[in-house]
């Protein structure tokens, strides 16, 4: 099984993803999300606090990550990432299904 941070790498190389708490929170609401994970020591919670209840509403599955700071790195970023959204999976595309299943509450 994939780790979520995997997954993202994976998605970012062969797919499409968007990254930043502005950017997910437009994916999520156009609807193009196919799954939403934001990292959970986020100083303050306000930032990131939306994306779940959003993604509930949207039925989009959304996961917690547990470190901004590898999310960043996840999406090739030299600097910590809040939330990262995958668009499209491309090559992870059976990885994302699998881990959907399995990880998403």
């Amino acid at each position: 099984m994939v780790s979520v941070y995997e997954l993202i790498e994976k998605a970012r190389k062969t797919g499409k993803i968007e990254k930043g708490t502005n950017e997910v929170t437009k994916a999520i609401e156009r609807g193009t999300a196919k799954l939403v994970a934001y990292a959970t020591d986020v100083e303050p919670k306000e930032i990131v606090q939306h994306i779940p209840i959003l993604c509930k509403e949207k039925e989009i599955p959304c996961i917690d990550a547990d470190n901004k700071e590898k999310l960043g790195i996840s999406v090739g970023l030299n600097i910590k990432c809040a939330s990262v959204a995958i668009i499209e999976a491309g090559d992870a595309e059976k990885d994302l299904e699998a881990f959907i299943k399995t990880q998403v509450k």
